[in-house]
C-alpha cells in the first residue's frame, strides 16, 4: 500500500504550484486585456518648428539692411512667401526703419515658374514717399526679401488692386524685377537739379560814358 501514499503526497505538492500558476495566468490575462482597451492618443504634430528668414528694411534712411526673424513653418511656397511678406509689412523690431508706407496690405501671392506675383492694395503707390530713394528702398525691400529667402524665385512682379501696375515717378514696374543686393552697400540719393545760372547785372553794365 506504500505506492498509493507516495502518489497522494506528490499530488498534494503539485496542487499549490498549479494554483499559483493559475493565479499568475489570470493576472497576466487581465493586464493584457486592459492594455487592449486603452486608447492610444493621436500623434499631434509639433507647432514649435521655426524657419529663419531675412527681411530687408532701411538703415540710415538711405540704404537697405537686413533683419533676421523666426517664423512658423509653412506648407506651400506661396504660403511661405505670403507669411514672410506680412512679417515684412509689420515693420522692423530693432533699430532699422520701415521701407514701406503705413497701411500697406498684401492681397495675394502667386508663383508661376521662377516668378512671384505680389499684389498689394493701392496704398503701395498712393502713400509712397516722394523721391527715388524712397521708391527704391520700398520696391527692393519686397523683391530682395522674396528672392533671398526663396532661391527658386528669380524675379518679382509687383501689382496693386489685383493686377494693376503701380505708377512710380522714378521706377518702371511694368516688368518683373530682379533683386539688387548692392542697395545694402550704397547710399541711394535723389538727384537734385542743378542751380539755375544767374546773370550778375553789374558785370554786364557798360561803364559810364560808353555805349
Amino acid at each position: 500500500m506504500a505506492p498509493p501514499r507516495r502518489r497522494r503526497s506528490k499530488i498534494n505538492l503539485l496542487i499549490p504550484f498549479v494554483i499559483i500558476a493559475l493565479v499568475f495566468g489570470a493576472m497576466l490575462w487581465n493586464k493584457h486585456r486592459t492594455s487592449l482597451l486603452v486608447t492610444i492618443p493621436p500623434q499631434v504634430s509639433s507647432s514649435s518648428e521655426k524657419r529663419s528668414v531675412i527681411l530687408f528694411f532701411v538703415a540710415d534712411g538711405s540704404r537697405l539692411a537686413r533683419e533676421a526673424r523666426k517664423l512658423d513653418s509653412c506648407q506651400s511656397a506661396a504660403e511661405c512667401v505670403k507669411e514672410t511678406l506680412i512679417e515684412l509689412f509689420n515693420g522692423p523690431f530693432g533699430h532699422l526703419d520701415e521701407a514701406l508706407p503705413d497701411g500697406l496690405l498684401l492681397n495675394s501671392v502667386r508663383i508661376e515658374g521662377d516668378t512671384a506675383f505680389v499684389d498689394m492694395n493701392k496704398t503701395f503707390a498712393e502713400a509712397m514717399l516722394s523721391g527715388s530713394s524712397a521708391e527704391m528702398t520700398a520696391v527692393y525691400s519686397i523683391v530682395n526679401t522674396v528672392c533671398f529667402n526663396f532661391p527658386e524665385i528669380a524675379r518679382v512682379k509687383l501689382t496693386v488692386d489685383y493686377g494693376n501696375t503701380p505708377v512710380m515717378k522714378h521706377l518702371d514696374l511694368s516688368a518683373p524685377l530682379l533683386p539688387d543686393y548692392t542697395l545694402e552697400m550704397i547710399e541711394i540719393k535723389t538727384p537734385t537739379p542743378a542751380p539755375a545760372f544767374k546773370i550778375n547785372p553789374l558785370k554786364n553794365t557798360p561803364p559810364e560814358g560808353k555805349p
